[in-house]
């Protein structure tokens, strides 16, 4: 049985970074990610619907610039479980978001960086992606700051937007049976490696 593919591999009109795809979430989080229509699954639905299923796989054959997304978001959600199983005692809901919350946006690796572990499989940003919908790019643009710099600093936005979305509707699910503990089920996923690989955040 293969693994799955994220369905928004044919998603018209997505806007790349190097090979990886910037698709629109629902969220409150601020930060520079396209608004999704809040009637519509988002890319962050589907990485926590297929996350326990692709976890079982090694091997991962990418389709498209949004399987490049999935493959960074499912193993955040195993870098998540960890964090949570590494505490000395088990948090309760409230523990658990604010310490999910803290590895979202904590300083993590991006395509391109030397540590980020699948560079292999993925483009760094290209100095001619300029992105400069804002007036405060365009400024740093006068004063002289690269373009190269720019699509980085987006990218780590935009993953950084998206992990905290993640952590956020994580913690949701890990704690919707009411008792103030971690589901087993999902917590018995901890310590199983998407393509056998981690983001090392945890």
């Amino acid at each position: 049985m293969p693994a799955y593919h994220s369905s928004f591999n044919e998603y018209p009109d997505t806007r790349l970074v190097g090979n990886l795809a910037i698709l629109p979430i629902k969220t409150k989080f601020r930060g520079p990610a396209p608004v999704a229509d809040p009637n519509d699954a988002d890319i962050i639905d589907e990485t926590l619907d297929l996350f326990r299923a692709n976890s079982l796989f090694r091997n991962f054959e990418i389709k498209g610039p949004a399987d490049r997304l999935l493959i960074i978001l499912i193993l955040f959600v195993s870098d998540c479980l960890a964090k949570i199983g590494s505490a000395r005692t088990t948090p309760n809901q409230i523990e658990a978001n604010k310490m999910l919350n803290t590895l979202a946006v904590d300083n993590f690796p991006i395509p391109g960086d030397a540590t980020f572990p699948l560079n292999a499989h993925y483009a760094p940003p290209p100095v001619e992606q300029m992105l400069v919908s804002t007036i405060a790019i365009l400024m740093r643009i006068r004063d002289g700051i690269s373009v190269l710099t720019l699509s980085t600093e987006y990218l780590r936005g935009y993953l950084t937007q998206v992990r905290q979305e993640l952590a956020a509707r994580l913690v949701e699910k890990l704690y919707a049976d009411g008792t103030g503990k971690p589901s087993k089920w999902w917590m018995s996923f901890q310590k199983r490696r998407f393509m056998n690989r981690s983001l090392g955040t945890q």
